[in-house]
C-alpha cells in the first residue's frame, strides 16, 4: 500500500501544474507561489523589511522573501536540512527552536511539516508542536506591527490552534491559496500585531 500510495504521489507531483511552474520559473519548490498569492492579496513582503523563515528547506519562500525586500532588506532562513545558498539570505542549519538572531523581525514565515509517519494522531500532534514552537518564537522576535504566516493542518488541534494564535496576536486570518493543493488538509493562519 505504501508503495502505491508513494507512485500516486509521484505522477501527481509530476504533472503538477505549479511544479513545472516553479521549474521553469526558477523556483525550489511549488510552495513559492503559496507565498507569492498570499503575498499579492495581503501585502506582507516590502523593501527593507526583515524576514524570519522558519523550516525553509528548500528555501522557495526564501527565494521570494529575498526577491521582495530588496533593496535593504534581510532575509534569515533555518532548517534542520541543508538548504543551498541564495542571493540575499542568511541561511542557518539547525532546529528553528535554537534559532541564532537579533531581532527585531518585520516577519515570520513558517511553512514547515513535520516527517510523516503515516500514523495520523501522531502526525498531528507533531504539526501542532511546530505551530505552537513557532507561534512562541514569532512573539518573541517579530517588531510590535509585524505578521505571522504559518501552515496549519485541519484535524483535531485546529481549533485549538486558532484560539492560542489569537490570544497571542491582535489579529487572525485564515487564509488558503489557490497554490496549496485542494485535497490537501493544509491551510495558513496570518496573525498580525503581537501581544
Amino acid at each position: 500500500m505504501a508503495k502505491s500510495s508513494s507512485k500516486r504521489w509521484l505522477q501527481r507531483h509530476v504533472s503538477d501544474g505549479y511544479v513545472r511552474k516553479a521549474k521553469d520559473q526558477g523556483y525550489r519548490s511549488r510552495s513559492a507561489f503559496k507565498l507569492l498569492e498570499l503575498d499579492e492579496k495581503h501585502k506582507l513582503l516590502k523593501p527593507g523589511i526583515v524576514v524570519v523563515d522558519l523550516g525553509a528547506a528548500p528555501g522557495g519562500w526564501s527565494q521570494v522573501a529575498a526577491q521582495k525586500v530588496r533593496p535593504g532588506g534581510r532575509v534569515v532562513a533555518i532548517d534542520l536540512l541543508e538548504v543551498a545558498p541564495i542571493p540575499g539570505v542568511e541561511v542557518q542549519k539547525g532546529d528553528f527552536r535554537q534559532l541564532a538572531f537579533e531581532g527585531p523581525a518585520d516577519l515570520v514565515l513558517c511553512d514547515v511539516s513535520p516527517n510523516i509517519s503515516g500514523i495520523r494522531d501522531t502526525d498531528q500532534e507533531r504539526a501542532a508542536e511546530f505551530v505552537q514552537d513557532a507561534t512562541a518564537l514569532a512573539r518573541k522576535y517579530l517588531a510590535p506591527g509585524g505578521a505571522f504566516l504559518v501552515k496549519v493542518f485541519h484535524g483535531g488541534r485546529f481549533s485549538t490552534l486558532l484560539d492560542d494564535i489569537k490570544r497571542g496576536f491582535r489579529t487572525v486570518q485564515v487564509c488558503k491559496p489557490g497554490a496549496s493543493r485542494s485535497e490537501s488538509r493544509e491551510t495558513y493562519l496570518l496573525a498580525r500585531g503581537p501581544r
